[in-house]
């Protein structure tokens, strides 16, 4: 059979900029065409990115371009959400050890733990010239007028102007258009109550609510009980703001979106004085935002990736780390194909399930975050609905447990978290909506041992420069515990003995001192991680916990005000002066 290319690529956002990249860098041999309908730069919604996008972008080689764009670097968000009316923030990294560093910045270990407010419309030209320079065809504008079918399998790429593409592979990159899944007839779930709908518009000129030497700042998620908006600076003098509410508050208003962005941005006076001296472009746009999942994200000769194949909600800023995520292990997933390295079976279901447990526990997490919110009324209740949800009978108490610790080990392979928050982050932010401290599971035992009946030994692909390789992983149910990173350095641990203090933790700590676990992470954040990840195997049911009265333990908890995630004690204090007395 004769091919135009080897891999056709729908869209040229950056999921199919970084999918693109990463196929040219790694195998310059294979041909590869990306089609874009739009001509670039154009606005796109979705500006704030997590740390997790930085080393993607230092893995195509865009690293120095993106930072010499000078878009503003993110250390957190500030937030007002929850039961409370105080803002409160959470950081990447502690604020007080930021340091400023010279604009353009080179890739520093500082850099790896912030991340950037991007202006789409220059980002995404950033990525896709990128693409291009690495020897992608890009045909912008290229519009994929129909996608030829047969059976499960993608024949062919018809243009606009009727041209026929035909190409060993096929990677589904056009966003919410989702042009390749709707053509093969690959329906979606929406495990979710939240049907959300999101407005937006650009400002000139606002004012930043937190700056730090270097062009560093937060965003701003401000709960407005009706929804929520975000305030995102862009640049010097550009800032996006919008506003998401229900879907039927929105119907029920019989607003127009101008009508009711603006009646939004009204309710809240910070934002206000936030834009007393900026403007407006006047162009206010609409999305909805409802949350799901693709039943399939990969198949004979296609990857969906991005939101061609799920959606959360953008509470936790996590569309443009799931986009260029997924987009990464679609590229890997096709360079082993390309070199015939791994079974075609085996690269799709682990793709597959990657990608569809990933956006289920970010859709997961977000429902969590709107349940403290007051859309629903009984946080603990609603979490037992999460878990019955993802095939789980919990009571409230153990889902809320559960949910906690989330069994994210999808998010980063060998790592216990979830987008830009790990274990701790997450247990503070529960006990924050909670107004109560969390007791971790470790602070009740002090005997452990591996617990692994009923598991089996599969193996799942871990993806870095360029190759996949195989990890032995145990599995049980949906559950898996990798063999790699973390993990395998607290099965060490275990295996030394069953004494938390006598044996684990000092296999613990000489690992964090000796670099063997952590890599260049700093040790003392190396057995903090490592303490997670037991945590996380315990409540997994990976370990198995016992208490004996002769020996010593630990006493772990999780407050609420952090290092990372704080009350701000300086925008709460400019706010409380200029309320009326």
């Amino acid at each position: 059979m004769n091919f135009d290319l080897d891999v056709a690529i729908i869209g040229g956002g950056p999921g199919g900029s970084t999918c693109g990249g990463l196929l040219r860098k790694y195998a310059p041999e294979l041909t590869v065409g990306i089609f874009e309908r739009e001509a670039f730069p154009r606005d796109h919604v979705g500006e704030s990115v997590l740390p997790p996008v930085s080393s993607i972008l230092q893995e195509l080689g865009c690293w120095d371009e993106v930072e010499a764009a000078d878009f503003p670097i993110k250390i957190g968000a500030t937030y007002r959400w929850g039961n409370s009316d105080k803002l409160w923030d959470f950081e990447f990294m502690p604020v007080e050890q930021y340091r400023e560093e010279q604009r353009p910045r080179g890739w520093t270990q500082q850099a790896r733990q912030l991340a950037f407010q991007v202006d789409r419309a220059r980002y995404d030209h950033i990525l896709l010239d990128h693409a291009r320079r690495l020897g992608c065809a890009v045909e912008q504008p290229g519009r994929v007028r129909r996608v030829e079918t047969d059976g499960d399998r993608i024949e062919a790429l018809v243009l606009e102007d009727g041209r026929r593409i035909r190409a060993r592979w096929y990677v589904d990159a056009s966003g919410a258009a989702a042009i390749a899944r709707k053509a093969l007839g690959v329906g979606v779930d929406c495990p979710t109550r939240l049907q959300n709908v999101a407005f937006w518009d650009y400002w000139e000129n606002a004012e930043w609510a937190s700056r730090y030497p270097g062009g560093a700042t937060r965003v701003l998620v401000l709960s407005i009980g009706s929804g929520w908006i975000w305030f995102i600076p862009l640049g010097p003098t550009r800032t996006s703001i919008g506003f998401v509410c229900p879907k039927s508050l929105y119907r029920e208003s019989a607003k127009s979106p101008e009508e009711i962005y603006l009646w939004a941005l009204q309710q809240e006076p910070f934002i206000t004085e936030l834009t007393a001296s900026a403007s407006r472009e006047g162009k206010v746009e609409a999305t909805r935002d409802w949350s799901f999942v693709s039943d399939r994200t990969a198949g004979p000769n296609w990857f969906l990736v991005g939101e061609a194949a799920g959606f959360a909600d953008p509470i936790l800023a996590a569309g443009l780390t799931l986009t260029q995520g997924s987009a990464r292990e679609a590229a890997y997933s096709i360079l082993a194909l390309a070199k015939g390295e791994h079974e075609a079976d085996w690269l799709q279901q682990n793709y597959d399930d990657n990608q569809r447990t990933r956006i289920r526990q970010h859709i997961r997490f977000a429902d969590f975050w709107y349940s403290a919110n007051g859309k629903f009324t009984d946080l603990e209740t609603y979490t037992s609905e999460i878990a019955r949800d993802a095939g789980l009978s919990l009571d409230p108490k153990r889902a809320f447990q559960w949910l906690g610790t989330g069994g994210f080990t999808h998010d980063t392979l060998g790592q216990a978290g979830i987008g830009a928050l790990d274990l701790a982050g997450t247990r503070q932010v529960a006990s924050r909506f909670l107004g109560t401290q969390a007791r971790w599971e470790l602070s009740r035992v002090n005997q452990l041992t591996l617990k692994l009946d009923g598991a089996k030994v599969v193996e799942i692909p871990a993806y870095k420069d360029g190759t996949i390789r195989r990890i032995k992983t145990y599995r049980r149910g949906d559950r898996r515990l990798p063999l790699t990173g973390l993990f395998a350095t607290v099965i060490t641990a275990l295996q030394r003995g069953p004494d938390l203090v006598g044996h684990i933790l000092p296999e613990f700590q000489r690992q964090a001192a000796g670099g063997e676990a952590g890599g260049k992470m700093q040790s003392h954040l190396v057995l903090h991680h490592l303490l997670q990840a037991l945590e996380l195997m315990l409540n997994d049911g990976w370990v198995k916990g016992r208490r004996d009265p002769k020996r010593p333990g630990i006493d772990l908890n999780t407050p609420i005000e952090g290092q990372i995630i704080h009350t701000n004690v300086e925008l709460n204090e400019r706010l409380a002066a200029q309320e009326p007395v």
